[in-house]
């Protein structure tokens, strides 16, 4: 209830569901919908869905974003994870169909793509904040993705942790998953000395491959959708995306036991210095030449300026996926929060982190 409210969204319905019970109620308030789902969630198998209308950033408003929220009897249905918050069609997030709204002016298509995932990284950001930041004692990590269920962190365009020391869970997650076939939300709730553990085991010299953009981490899903349907208990119940590591595709890059090994024993400030460091470095020249007209435009829109439309094209894809930046965020709970845009992943944050540690060559 803590990160409806945090979402900034107005409860438009809640859909209760357990063992014999199966409920709609819509258009409530917030507190009812908080007395509702506490008594629900008590039952036997409960979940409980938040149908959510939100203003994004260009001032959009959605009705289709839904925040799952299940009971302790889940944990035996690994597919599942505690609280997620997903939305019907990635377009309408996204915003790759519908027109963009910029003040007037002269813009190039990269200063509009800029404007465009200027608006919706913030949005991302405040989302995936607005589900785990509440109560950091409740959710101590927490991950943005293009596919469904969890992908790597890696593999993700954001990631939240709430204790920052513990960042370097990105990768030991990673590698586990990866490497030895778990699902993210059955490994997500272990420490970060027991992810090591896991990480040890592994032969010396082995290594992982990481999909560097979306289209191969949408390809590895799918081969793991695939997979998961020749596991005896299906997919919803067993702990397994896959039977052992998975296959090296085209275009991964190599991720080393061994490095992850010296990533998790160097100290979290250092780590820390050195992610931070990497995205400032790959704010490349074509970002920084943007960005100062997307913001100009952005402000235009926001104090009331007249606007046009801009609708979305290959060429602003492109330039999004190629030069859209990275942010480290040290928040005030302690946490940290890594986020691009959602057409890239965090693949390349981390490498060049561990470049300039001496980690990787």
């Amino acid at each position: 209830m803590a990160a409806l409210a945090a979402l900034g969204g107005d409860a438009l319905a809640v859909y209760l569901e357990a063992r014999g019970v199966d409920e709609t109620h819509e258009y409530i308030s917030l507190e009812e919908a908080r007395r509702l789902v506490r008594a629900h969630l008590s039952k036997d198998m409960a979940q409980a869905s938040f149908y959510v209308g939100r203003p994004f950033r260009v001032g959009r408003w959605t009705c289709n974003l839904s925040v799952d929220v299940r009971g302790e009897a889940y944990k035996g249905s690994v597919y599942h994870i505690p609280m997620s918050i997903w939305g019907d069609d990635r377009d309408e997030f996204f915003l790759r169909r519908e027109p963009h709204r910029l003040g007037m002016g002269p813009h190039s298509a990269s200063v509009e793509a800029a404007a465009m995932a200027i608006d919706t990284e913030g949005d991302v950001e405040d989302l995936l904040l607005g589900l785990c930041a509440p109560d950091a004692g409740l959710v101590t990590f927490g991950a943005c993705c293009d596919w469904w269920p969890w992908r790597a962190p890696l593999e993700s365009n954001a990631t939240y942790h709430a204790n920052a020391a513990g960042v370097a869970r990105d990768l030991a997650l990673s590698w586990v998953h990866v490497h030895d076939g778990y699902k993210i939300g059955y490994i997500a709730e272990l420490s970060l000395d027991e992810l090591a553990a896991r990480v040890e085991t592994a032969p010396e010299g082995a290594r992982i491959g990481v999909a560097t953009l979306v289209d191969g981490v949408r390809m590895h899903g799918k081969d793991d959708d695939e997979a998961s349907l020749d596991d005896p208990r299906r997919r919803h119940f067993s702990p397994l995306a896959r039977k052992g590591a998975r296959p090296i595709g085209p275009g991964d890059e190599m991720l080393t036991r061994e490095q992850v090994l010296r990533a998790i024993a160097t100290p979290p400030s250092a780590l820390l210095e050195a992610l931070e460091a990497s995205a400032a470095a790959l704010r490349d020249d074509e970002w920084r030449a943007a960005e100062p007209l997307a913001r100009k435009a952005i402000h235009a829109r926001t104090e009331g300026a007249p606007t046009r439309e801009i609708t979305v094209t290959e060429r602003h894809e492109r330039f999004i996926e190629q030069h859209a930046p990275y942010h480290v965020r040290r928040l005030p709970n302690g946490g940290v929060l890594l986020a691009t845009h959602p057409f890239r992943t965090l693949w390349q944050l981390w490498s060049d982190a561990l470049r300039l540690l001496g980690i990787r060559t």
